[in-house]
């Protein structure tokens, strides 16, 4: 592959549909009232999510469209034996790169991706490299997260 293939297919930009779905857990009211369902927190958080995507600028990713119209859906916890919402919302983003992407992939409200364009790609061994640095690099920050959010309690 020529020095300007490799360019071109660094230049290429990536767009994908991206799904997440937050959790809203419930919280019980004091007497009768103050108290939220699950399905209520799920929303609530899922439309906080979405205000930040929508109004915060992330480097490398340009949001095009945020779909909110799937319904939200509740399921059994067994661990905490509750049940618990999920609102989902599905993303179409267009990223300079594959590695940005990965800000979405690592968290851990993601469950699932669709590339869109293009429709098949070709990493040179210096691109899969920083792939997988770029991996390492956001699971270690997620492992950190999860760390200081479980420590302070």
């Amino acid at each position: 592959m020529t020095n300007t293939e490799e360019r071109d297919m660094m230049d290429t930009k990536v767009q994908a549909k991206i799904r997440l779905d937050f959790k809203g857990i419930g919280k019980p009211g004091r007497l009768f009232f103050g108290g939220k369902n699950t399905e209520k927190a799920a929303e609530e958080i899922r439309d906080q999510q979405v205000a930040m995507f929508r109004n915060v600028p992330i480097q490398g990713i340009q949001i095009e469209d945020i779909d909110m119209s799937t319904e939200v859906y509740t399921v059994y916890d067994d661990i905490n034996h509750t049940e618990v919402a999920y609102a989902p919302v599905e993303l179409l983003v267009t990223a300079d790169t594959l590695q940005d992407i990965l800000r979405f992939i690592a968290r851990d409200d993601f469950r699932k991706v669709e590339i869109l364009e293009p429709s098949s790609m070709q990493l040179s061994k210096y691109e899969i490299e920083r792939l997988l640095f770029r991996v390492s690099q956001e699971m270690r920050n997620y492992r950190d997260y999860l760390e200081r959010k479980y420590n302070n309690r």
